[in-house]
């Protein structure tokens, strides 16, 4: 398709504007996209990586785009679209990534993957990655993402693969192209070794790459703002610590109609992660709200503040309402930015797409166990003209928290072999 070398003004009927490096992004993008039917754009949270896409569809020359994204993400796409007057230059769909086996055969001239890390998924396929390539690995695609291999560079491989035009195409798999990219471990689960492919060959692997990708850092498009986090520990109730200790000795905790099973390491793992922050999932599959200690220090702590809260575990959702009350705390992004109440989103759901810039605080409830939950998430009040950030964590004393903490932090997973080490379990 040839490229739409012209630029529209912008600023007519009080549209938004392009910033200089987003309009030089998209310009250096449509001759990536042009010439190998790929771009990646992998710039920082909340540089605008959005709207410059839209721009690179603009400059190919589309007039019918998919836009993929999350489903809490779809309205601010939407309102780039309208307000820097892409509507008026092409069509566009915006869907949830999870309903696109719904859309129409529309014969799309790009299709926009948003956080493509979410195809980085190996040493197989994702079940969204299979679908996508099936459906768009013809389409000329452009991929968007702050973090594009937020754990390990063998991410990269997958996210590739899902277009027909992947520089890998002579692979026939990861497993055939990991013999040439990734430093092959073994690892031990158990009584049995398995292979860790989870050491992807830097060099190697960016160096095939590097030629479809633009990069873009918060420095580098003018960012002055400063992440300060804060973490706070509050004691749980003695409840809390006698089930732990119970579950860690006993690997059971039966009560008079359910019961908790630790009997894995993963399921240890992630009961012990539940209870430090008061809530419990049955062997039944019901759940329960035991200890109420964080949600009553957080309005009592932030009670003069409007603030954004992130969890992990849908029944510290019921626990966060049980304290703030329906009047006090939302779920819906419009309703916090139009009303004083608080908002409470899960950490992945709402990692990604979102500005909670209205937030005086972002709050972790809980600590997802990824890495790129932690860098996202507590980037969601970044903007460009605001300076400080301040993001606090409420972790249980003695609890998992502050080592899953420590983890993330260094761009790492908190894995079931991290957790057997950090708790001496053979």
């Amino acid at each position: 398709m040839a490229i739409k070398k012209e630029f529209v003004n912008l600023n007519q009927n009080n549209l938004k504007e392009l910033r200089d490096y987003q309009l030089n992004g998209a310009t250096l993008g449509v001759d990536i996209l042009n010439k190998y039917g790929i771009l990646y754009m992998a710039w920082g949270v909340r540089t605008g990586k959005t709207c410059a896409s839209l721009k690179v569809c603009h400059l190919f020359g589309a007039k019918n785009v998919l836009f993929l994204t999350k489903k809490k993400a779809i309205s601010s796409v939407q309102s780039d679209y309208e307000e820097f007057g892409f509507d008026k230059l092409f069509n566009v769909v915006i869907c949830n990534n999870e309903s696109m086996h719904k859309l129409p055969h529309t014969n799309y001239d790009v299709v926009v993957m948003d956080e493509s890390h979410r195809h980085g998924s190996f040493p197989k396929p994702s079940s969204g990655a299979k679908m996508f390539k099936s459906m768009f690995g013809d389409k000329p695609i452009i991929m968007l993402s702050g973090t594009p291999t937020p754990e390990s560079f063998s991410q990269m491989y997958h996210q590739m693969w899902v277009s027909y035009r992947s520089p890998w195409n002579r692979y026939q798999n990861f497993y055939k192209w990991s013999r040439d990219y990734v430093d092959v471990r073994q690892k031990r689960i158990g009584a049995f070794a398995h292979n860790d492919y989870t050491a992807g060959i830097e060099a190697k692997i960016m160096g095939d790459v590097s030629h479809l990708m633009i990069t873009y850092t918060q420095e580098q498009a003018g960012f002055k703002s400063v992440i300060t986090e804060t973490v706070l520990y509050v004691k749980m109730k003695p409840v809390i610590y006698t089930m732990v200790n119970t579950l860690q000795k006993d690997l059971v905790i039966q009560g008079k109609s359910e019961v908790v099973l630790g009997d894995t390491a993963a399921k240890l793992m992630q009961k012990m992660h539940q209870l430090y922050s008061g809530t419990v999932k049955f062997e039944s599959g019901r759940s329960m709200v035991i200890d109420t200690t964080k949600a009553e220090f957080l309005k009592s702590h932030f009670a003069t503040s409007k603030i954004g809260i992130f969890y992990v575990f849908k029944e510290e959702l019921n626990a966060l309402m049980q304290v703030f009350g329906a009047d006090n705390l939302t779920t819906d992004l419009d309703e916090f930015n139009n009303t004083d109440k608080n908002i409470a989103l899960q950490v992945v759901s709402g990692r990604e797409g979102i500005s909670l810039r209205n937030a005086d605080f972002l709050v972790f409830y809980n600590i997802q166990h990824s890495a790129v939950s932690f860098w996202q998430a507590r980037d969601r009040m970044t903007t460009m003209d605001r300076p400080d950030n301040q993001v606090f964590w409420i972790f249980s004393e003695g609890g998992i928290e502050d080592k899953i903490y420590k983890v993330v932090k260094s761009k790492k997973r908190y894995t079931t072999n991290i957790f057997k080490k950090d708790y001496g379990i053979k």
